[in-house]
């Protein structure tokens, strides 16, 4: 706990130095969540270079507007809230749907095993790139809410203040995104379906 404390306080600390205009404090604070801001971008964007101009426009906003920044709540928080709202605006201005992925979302550790053959390998690749089709087809906001609820594990309480609405909003979200997904999910199996029945 001791040490939370401590970190929070280096936090507005550094925060602070920016204040004054000191961008070696910034480029802490940036090394310091740069991966965060990065994979909050890329599972929303879906596209790792997307992702990483996004990050860089989320530092920009922060060091332009660091005078509106609130020193009650977490510097992530904020950061984080900033990012959401530029990868938002952004999937909002998308006039077509992206139909492929240059790269899947990386695995997750306990399924990267060295041992995968080529087959599992290939299968976790496909479900993966299934994922992120799915989540594609989300209206914006929800997309935001399911990514900071089900890779982030953020509270209702935490993503409300982050997209700057209620927790029951947020709650309703998730609750249309899941039916959105269960739909989908349904509507992919029943093609799967067809095709299977169609090659017999």
């Amino acid at each position: 706990m001791a040490v939370q404390v401590e970190n929070v306080e280096h936090e507005q600390e550094l925060v602070a130095l920016v204040m004054t205009g000191d961008q070696d404090a910034f480029a802490e604070l940036v090394e310091q969540y740069q991966r965060a801001v990065y994979n909050l971008a890329y599972r929303m964007l879906g596209e790792a270079g997307e992702a990483e101009d996004a990050a860089q426009e989320a530092f920009l906003r922060a060091y332009q507007h660091i005078d509106r920044y609130d020193s009650s709540r977490p510097f992530k928080t904020w950061l984080l809230s900033i990012a959401s709202n530029y990868c938002i605006d952004k999937l909002r201005k998308r006039r077509l749907t992206w139909l492929s992925i240059e790269e899947p979302l990386p695995p997750h550790p306990a399924l990267n095993s060295p041992e995968a053959d080529p087959e599992d390998a290939t299968l976790i690749d496909e479900r993966h790139n299934a994922v992120q089709d799915m989540l594609s087809e989300l209206a914006p906001e929800y997309r935001a809410a399911v990514v900071l609820r089900y890779w982030y594990d953020l509270s209702y309480q935490e993503i409300a203040e982050l997209l700057d609405t209620t927790e029951s909003a947020i709650k309703s979200r998730l609750f249309r995104a899941r039916q959105a997904l269960a739909d989908q999910l349904q509507t992919n199996s029943a093609a799967s379906l067809v095709v299977a029945v169609e090659g017999i």
